[in-house]
């Protein structure tokens, strides 16, 4: 069955499908970020999908893999609970290039965790309701989950004064 998703999505969406494939019935697509909202409404609403689940939302900052063809991906993770599949959905970035649509509307679920991938990252998803950083204080410099970010680097502390308003 698994199969059958990645063969609808090819056939549907054509060249914006840049690669699929499915090892151990693990199946991953890679597509274009201007596509990625119309592949998951597709995926949410149409009834041989149903993916009815977000699983997760995050990024993976591939400096100095051996296959570096472009620096980070959001990746996403779907399930089925009707239909008992699943489905990894990724989507490439340049460095220079860190936006990609929001799934916030389609999945409120996935709210706070662009806002996460935004924080730690520093992509940025456009059309989110609320995009800015949710565990760092907005004084804060760089996006601590990237490679390249000075592990031993010192911050001062912000202070903010709190009010009753």
């Amino acid at each position: 069955m698994s199969q059958a998703v990645l063969d609808a999505l090819k056939s549907k969406f054509g060249d914006a499908i840049l690669s699929a494939e499915s090892k151990h019935r693990d199946e991953s697509i890679t597509v274009a970020p201007a596509k990625l909202v119309e592949v998951c409404t597709f995926l949410r609403d149409d009834d041989k999908m149903a993916f009815d689940s977000p699983v997760f939302l995050t990024c993976t900052d591939r400096l100095g893999l051996p296959d570096e063809t472009h620096r980070f991906e959001v990746v996403v993770q779907l399930r089925s609970v009707s239909k008992r599949h699943r489905i990894r959905i990724k989507v490439p970035l340049e460095e220079g290039k860190l936006k990609v649509p929001t799934l916030s509307g389609l999945w409120a679920g996935f709210n706070w965790l662009e806002r996460e991938t935004y924080d730690m990252y520093g992509v940025e998803f456009e059309g989110h309701p609320d995009m800015r950083r949710i565990y760092l204080y907005e004084e804060f410099e760089g996006f601590p989950l990237r490679k390249d970010f000075p592990k031993d680097r010192r911050f001062p502390l912000a202070r903010r004064e709190w009010t009753d308003e």
